[in-house]
């Protein structure tokens, strides 16, 4: 996530336009006399004024907590590259290389409400970017791929296969279920995408993120390019089992795969390169793989395993609990492994902040609230034992 640094500048300039045609189009009548009479009452000289000296105190008081956030931020930036060249250097972190106190809170005026009314010509409506759904992935994989993701008889028979392939690449139960718990609320489903609900009409996709672990597009692009010959290998051997029709569809998998790992790695190994293809239909096409019985599992699979491995190669030997492996899931493996790796009574002292930028941070409640790496922690860790009673969490712990 991007940082964004939001400047409160212009709003007088921009109240005084709004404000001056208006008034000379009540002086010339040719605004009707109701709504001229309206504008006169609400835009009176008072109002007015009282309006610019809050608009000037808000902007003033805005601008000053700017210039403290922006500098708390940039302390973090650099304690965080601080971290990283310490890292490299194999030298021990300690409290030192860490910020240790919380974010500056806006606690000024609020920006006053304008008394003029809005400009009469309506203001074009902000486009949403395209959030491509289920039926866009099934449409894209059989466009540029001839391809339809096998889909599983019923949920209990993607849970088995997720748990085959997840015991078989050494993730714990444990680790499975409770992760599994946090990401979906318990009851998911291998089709469940982020922010769409069955409970609640009208609910709308508010990313790409499908699945037990909440794959991403850029998240399959990426297992693809770097495991997709350990998946082909996989189904090939599972190829080798079959006979008639079920043998031709699994070669077609087979050769499909095959294809869609070369496009995955026909761009160098980066989450930027690995992103564009993910914008991109072909892309989407990719992401349809997270549906099906064979590939699915093991793309989830390996969304964690990934960072059990990234945590070994950097000496951290002992098991992940499932919340510091969720850590690394949510916040990508090296900004994940700097809190796993803190001790305690670290953890216990040093805010969330650290992990974050600005923007990200403010869009966080959870963040926000749990504001030590010691209580994100324990209130993933609390999440996760609620939802773990759920359905869906009892059947996938007794798939493994």
């Amino acid at each position: 996530m991007a940082p964004h640094t939001i400047r409160y500048v212009g709003y007088l300039s921009l109240a005084l336009l709004l404000i001056a045609p208006q008034a000379a189009a009540i002086e010339a009548g040719t605004l009707p006399a109701t709504t001229a009479g309206a504008m006169a009452q609400a835009a009176s000289p008072q109002a007015i004024a009282e309006y610019r000296r809050k608009l000037k105190e808000y902007l003033e008081a805005r601008a000053a907590f700017d210039q403290e956030a922006d500098a708390y931020w940039n302390s973090i930036a650099d304690k965080r590259r601080g971290r990283n060249a310490k890292r490299r250097e194999r030298q021990t972190i300690t409290l030192d290389d860490y910020v240790l106190t919380q974010p500056p809170v806006y606690a000024g005026p609020r920006r006053p409400v304008n008394p003029s009314p809005e400009a009469v010509e309506p203001r074009e409506p902000r486009e949403r970017k395209r959030i491509p759904v289920v039926a866009d992935l099934l449409k894209a994989a059989a466009e540029h791929f001839q391809f339809a993701p096998q889909r599983p008889a019923g949920e209990l028979e993607f849970k088995r296969a997720y748990a085959r392939a997840a015991s078989a690449a050494g993730l714990t139960r444990e680790q499975a279920v409770r992760v599994y718990s946090f990401e979906t609320g318990g009851n998911g489903n291998h089709d469940m995408q982020s922010g769409l609900s069955a409970s609640r009409p009208g609910s709308r996709a508010i990313s790409t993120a499908i699945g037990y672990n909440q794959l991403l597009t850029t998240n399959s692009v990426e297992l693809l390019a770097e495991q997709g010959p350990e998946f082909v290998k996989a189904l090939t051997a599972k190829a080798a089992l079959l006979s008639g029709s079920q043998r031709q569809a699994m070669d077609h998998k087979i050769a499909v795969l095959k294809r869609m790992v070369a496009l995955a790695r026909s761009v160098p190994d980066e989450w930027a390169q690995h992103e564009k293809i993910g914008n991109m239909p072909q892309g989407w096409a990719i992401h349809a793989m997270v549906l099906d019985i064979d590939v699915g599992p093991l793309l989830q699979t390996h969304k964690l395993l990934t960072s059990v491995i990234f945590a070994r190669a950097r000496g951290f030997m002992r098991p992940l609990t499932a919340a510091e492996l969720e850590m690394m899931n949510l916040t990508g493996d090296g900004t994940g492994l700097d809190m796993v790796t803190m001790p305690q009574p670290m953890r216990e002292q040093v805010p969330t902040s650290n992990f974050f930028q600005r923007g990200g941070y403010e869009r966080n409640p959870v963040a926000i609230r749990n504001n030590t790496v010691a209580k994100l922690l324990a209130v993933t860790d609390a999440r996760m034992d609620s939802n773990s009673t759920l359905p869906g969490a009892k059947e996938l712990a007794a798939a493994f």
